[in-house]
């Protein structure tokens, strides 16, 4: 699926490590260069400036937006930076938005120094578990490379079947 808007939840406080600065900044100048869309809300603080600001310095487009269904429609994937536990509920608040028969569409966290991996060991992870749903979790791509994220959601393609759970049924 080619990947022309990207939602980056970011974070609006600053960043707490320079490695997640850096990151920002990366993430910002690839989509630019790979001419996708930024998509992200309060582009005016924190690791979201930093964000926003590289990718608009590399030519890139950056939309403003609300964290709503409105964004989960126009987004063609979901991109988190690490940047508090802020950063995974806002993902698990889009993912929530889905509803059956809506497009899957790939999530991805940048896990910069090893920030996902203690609570995320891998996809089918217990805490995982108890609040990603079986039909979203083979949208969730790890990846501590920005490229190598980005490439595998563009490659995302969504399973034929799924086992359905009871708590997936409408």
């Amino acid at each position: 699926m080619p990947l022309r808007r990207v939602a980056v939840i970011a974070g609006s406080e600053a960043p707490t490590r320079p490695e997640n600065a850096d990151a920002a900044v990366r993430v910002g100048r690839l989509l630019a260069e790979n001419g996708i869309t930024l998509l992200a809300g309060d582009v005016a603080a924190g690791l979201t400036a930093t964000l926003t600001a590289s990718a608009r310095e590399a030519g890139g487009v950056v939309v403003e937006m609300a964290r709503d269904a409105v964004l989960v429609d126009k987004a063609d994937a979901f991109f988190a930076l690490p940047q508090g536990l802020a950063s995974l509920e806002e993902l698990f608040e889009l993912w929530s938005w889905r509803h059956p028969g809506d497009p899957e569409k790939p999530s991805g966290l940048l896990d910069v120094s090893g920030y996902f991996t203690g609570l995320l060991r891998n996809e089918s992870d217990a805490a995982l578990e108890r609040f990603v749903r079986e039909t979203q979790r083979g949208m969730l791509i790890v990846d501590t490379d920005p490229v190598a994220l980005l490439r595998a959601m563009a490659d995302f393609r969504p399973p034929e079947t799924r086992r359905l759970s009871s708590r997936d049924e409408p």
